[in-house]
């Protein structure tokens, strides 16, 4: 029985959950005078998550620290001034998907996407580097403050792919993964919903700093399991001491999770195994009612140590009656133990309930149906569908060949089965180091057997290939190359090996291809006191030349939050081209010469919002009245203008 707390509430304790809602990694231990630990904000971090500028403070605490880690994360804040081109090209089903496909540096799209996904991705999967030594990280550049990069953000950028080898013989070898590795977790965190999960794939190497790194951007308390992954078998012969053959999935929520929340249902397989009895309300097995763990029993459940009482027929009742005989959750050896439901549910449940004579005593039993049962996934994973070898088999069916175009692909089996454990209905699946788009491969097989409408959403560095490769050879010049044709490749095989299956002519396997690049708007836009007198005539129109009205789009779809895959139709109204975005949830007009009968055209139609380009009235007085107008019209039409 829990006792009452005879005092008033601890408001810092209150205050301090809060933060760690907010900011996990701000919370930590310190030492109280008498030595004991408690529960403390880390001030100095928290500055430093507020601050536009890198924060000092030698205060000492118990913390995974780097070199770098501080300017990580100031950089992880900062803004940028870059964009998402559409390019209907290289897409598939462009207008209709819910899929999209991000080409460009994962920590830049991270940023990106935080306005129109904020805490609505249900899971993430990567497979990040390893830090082998023999693998690359992303080079990313944190040596200037806030401003600094948000203003070379907006310039092309000249690095090109910023991946470089992480050797062994660098001296930052681990702090330079944790240093790539912290910022993105940081933001993919802002993109989960609350009940949502990440799951990372990762080896021996950097495990231990994984771990810690995700308790301090998750939260401890949020840990969910390290799942090991029997992935190669025979071993690696190469290997030094013994011949490693298994890998990690760790897992984290984005906060505390109920019990049972990772199960799944079980399969025919299992059922017909598992459940050997029948009746009319279906398959069933027979559970014993009374706890088999002895660390249970009276003397800490007392709630769940009572008698039932049973008659000859071996029926179950909670009441005593003349004639009936009592039990009690006793062992074979007089140990008393308890029952595993308390009183309250054995006597709503009494149906499922019945008694059976086990060597000449009465032994209570309850009836567990298959319908709708679960099972959790094991922390061990051995099953052959989930190998390497099999992942590199799939990829090489799909592209029909032999050669190695991508190296150990996970078997797009193994993140099937996660999605299956923590995702349904029209959950959203976030994969940014997306490789050969496995993930995105695994979700419309998914969905193909499932029958949900999960989407995916993938972004990979166009990492170039090298010319030596056999991918290479076979015409692929960069690895989101590869990704864009295995989802293409795997989608019509997907159709093809379930035709005629219900529901399958529906299933979305199409992708959006988005890229990501500099702002569509000239630097005079970010920078108008930076502007010279003689420039003023040059900079009336602040959008950059080479953009076209569907960049434009997309980038007011970005800073306005809306999200990325919603359908967009175009209808030209009073000669001029008009996008609507969902129906009628955004106009938007980017051509020149917009006069008040065409103002008045589109305020006719209601949107949610409209948006035009600032250089496109055809006068200053249209300009001026465009509001006017659509509060006459559309009263609850947002108006704004780039």
């Amino acid at each position: 029985m829990e006792k009452l707390k005879l005092h008033s509430p601890d408001i810092t304790q209150e205050n301090i959950a809060k933060l760690a809602g907010l900011f996990p990694n701000c919370v930590t231990e310190s030492k109280n005078e008498d030595g004991t630990l408690k529960r403390i904000i880390d001030f100095d971090q928290l500055r430093q998550e507020l601050s536009i500028a890198i924060v000092e403070g030698p205060q000492e605490r118990y913390q995974l620290n780097w070199p770098g880690k501080r300017e990580a994360l100031l950089t992880a804040n900062a803004p940028i001034a870059k964009t998402l081109r559409p390019c209907r090209e290289e897409s598939v089903d462009f207008d209709t998907t819910q899929n999209l496909f991000i080409e460009g540096d994962n920590l830049d799209a991270l940023k990106l996407l935080q306005e129109t996904y904020l805490n609505k991705v249900k899971m993430i999967y990567i497979d990040p580097p390893y830090n082998t030594g023999k693998d690359f990280i992303y080079e990313d550049d944190f040596a200037e403050d806030a401003e600094a990069y948000f203003q070379r953000s907006n310039q092309k950028d000249e690095e090109g792919n910023r991946l470089v080898a992480n050797t062994e013989a660098n001296g930052r070898f681990h702090s330079d993964w944790l240093t790539m590795m912290y910022p993105r977790l940081k933001l993919a965190r802002n993109l989960l919903r609350n009940d949502g999960v990440i799951f990372i794939s990762i080896d021996e190497n950097e495990i231990t700093n994984l771990r810690r790194l995700c308790d301090e951007v998750f939260g401890e308390g949020n840990f969910v399991a390290v799942i090991t992954l029997l992935c190669n078998p025979k071993g690696r012969s190469q290997d030094k001491y013994f011949a490693t053959n298994h890998e990690y999935v760790l897992v984290y929520s984005k906060t505390a999770l109920p019990k049972g929340s990772f199960s799944i249902e079980k399969d025919e397989n299992q059922i017909e195994a598992e459940y050997p009895e029948e009746d009319s309300f279906g398959k069933y097995r027979l559970l014993e009612l009374r706890n088999t763990h002895r660390e249970f029993g009276k003397h800490n459940r007392k709630n769940l140590f009572y008698p039932f009482y049973v008659d000859d027929e071996g029926s179950v009742s909670v009441n005593s009656s003349e004639g009936w005989q009592k039990v009690l959750p006793l062992w074979d050896d007089g140990y008393e133990g308890c029952w595993t439901w308390e009183k309250k549910r054995a006597e709503q449940d009494a149906d499922l309930l019945f008694a059976k004579r086990v060597n000449d005593r009465w032994k209570i039993y309850r009836k567990s149906y298959a319908n709708g049962a679960d099972r959790m996934l094991k922390t061990i994973l051995v099953d052959k569908a989930f190998y390497t070898e099999r992942g590199q088999k799939e990829f090489n069916s799909l592209f029909n060949t032999k050669a190695k175009l991508f190296q150990s692909p996970k078997s797009p089996l193994l993140i099937s089965q996660l999605c299956q454990t923590a995702t349904s209905e029209s959950d959203i699946v976030l994969d940014f180091f997306s490789g050969s788009a496995t993930t995105a491969h695994a979700v419309m097989a998914l969905n193909a057997e499932d029958g949900k409408t999960r989407r995916h959403i993938v972004v990979q560095l166009p990492a170039p290939i090298d010319e030596k490769s056999e991918a290479f050879k076979a015409g692929y010049k960069t690895i989101v190359e590869i990704g864009k044709e295995r989802i293409r490749r795997a989608g019509k095989k997907i159709k093809e090996e379930n035709a005629g299956k219900p529901g399958i002519d529906q299933l979305d396997i199409g992708f959006r291809v988005l890229k990501i690049d500099n702002s569509n708007m000239k630097d005079v836009y970010y920078a108008p006191d930076a502007v010279q007198q003689g420039d003023l005539l040059a900079q009336v129109d602040n959008i950059r030349e080479d953009r076209s009205a569907e960049d434009l789009l997309f980038q007011v779809l970005l800073d306005w939050g809306v999200d990325l895959a919603l359908p967009i139709t175009q209808e030209t109204i009073a000669g001029k081209q008009v996008f609507f975005v969902d129906g009628n949830a955004l106009a938007a007009c980017f051509e020149t010469g917009i006069d008040e009968e065409f103002v008045k055209a589109l305020a006719a139609r209601h949107p949610l919002r409209a948006v035009f380009r600032d250089a496109g009235f055809g006068s200053d007085s249209v300009k001026i009245n465009i509001e006017q107008i659509f509060k006459l019209i559309s009263p609850t039409t947002e108006v704004k203008s780039i």
